[in-house]
C-alpha cells in the first residue's frame, strides 16, 4: 500500500507556515533567492520523480497550474507537468494541466483507490484546508517539512488544534539546498477544517 506524504514548506521552529504578506513569508523568499531557488538536489528531485502521483486542494493546484507548465527553467517543471496528478475539488469542473484528473467523491475513498496496487508514495502538495481535511480523516503517514530557524509572529497553522502533528516520531533529514532543515514524521494531528479546495 502506498505511503501518503504531506510535503510542507516554509514551516518555523513554532509551527507556523509563511503566509504571504508576513515578515515570515519574507524572510522564506529571500532565503530562496540567496540559495538559487528551489530545491534541486538529487534527493529532492527523486523524491518527487519516484512518486506514484502527487495530490493537492483546489488553491494548491491553481497555483502550480498558473506556473510550472511554463516554467521551463524550474528544477521540478519536467517533473510536475508529466506526473501524475489529483486535484481534490467539489467546485472545479476542468482541470487543463496535462495528466490531472479531478477527484470530487469522498476524500478517503480517493485516497484509499490511489493508495492500492503497489508500492510507491503519493506526495500531498496542500494547500492547509486539504491537509487538514486529512489530518481530520488520519490519512497523512508521513510530514515532510522544510523547518527554518525562524519563530514567526504571524502566520496559520497546519492544523487547528495543535501546531505540530500528535503521537509522531521525528526524524531529521539531509538538508536541502535552500538553507533550511528538512524533517519527517510519521504520525498525524486532529484538525479542523473545510474537505477539499485547500
Amino acid at each position: 500500500m502506498r505511503k501518503l506524504i504531506a510535503l510542507v514548506f516554509h514551516y518555523s521552529l513554532n509551527g507556523l507556515l509563511a503566509d504571504e504578506g508576513t515578515e515570515y513569508f519574507k524572510f522564506c523568499f529571500e532565503l530562496l533567492d540567496q540559495h538559487g531557488g528551489p530545491d534541486q538536489d538529487e534527493q529532492s528531485l527523486e523524491f518527487l520523480q519516484s512518486a506514484y502521483a502527487h495530490v493537492m486542494g483546489r488553491g494548491a493546484y491553481e497555483g502550480m497550474a498558473a506556473n510550472l507548465p511554463t516554467a521551463t527553467d524550474h528544477p521540478w517543471s519536467d517533473i510536475m507537468n508529466a506526473g501524475r496528478k489529483v486535484v481534490f475539488s467539489r467546485t472545479l469542473t476542468t482541470a487543463d494541466w496535462a495528466n490531472t484528473t479531478i477527484a470530487a467523491g469522498d476524500t478517503a475513498e480517493e485516497i484509499d483507490k490511489l493508495r492500492q496496487g503497489g508500492d510507491g508514495h503519493i506526495v500531498a502538495w496542500g494547500g492547509v484546508s486539504f491537509w487538514r481535511s486529512l489530518m481530520r480523516l488520519d490519512l497523512i503517514d508521513e510530514w515532510h517539512l522544510g523547518l527554518h530557524p525562524y519563530v514567526a509572529d504571524e502566520g496559520t497553522h497546519c492544523s487547528t488544534t495543535s501546531p505540530s502533528p500528535t503521537g509522531s516520531t521525528w526524524s531529521p533529514a539531509p538538508p536541502p539546498a535552500t538553507g533550511s532543515s528538512s524533517c519527517s514524521t510519521a504520525g498525524t494531528a486532529d484538525a479542523d477544517g473545510p474537505p477539499h479546495d485547500g
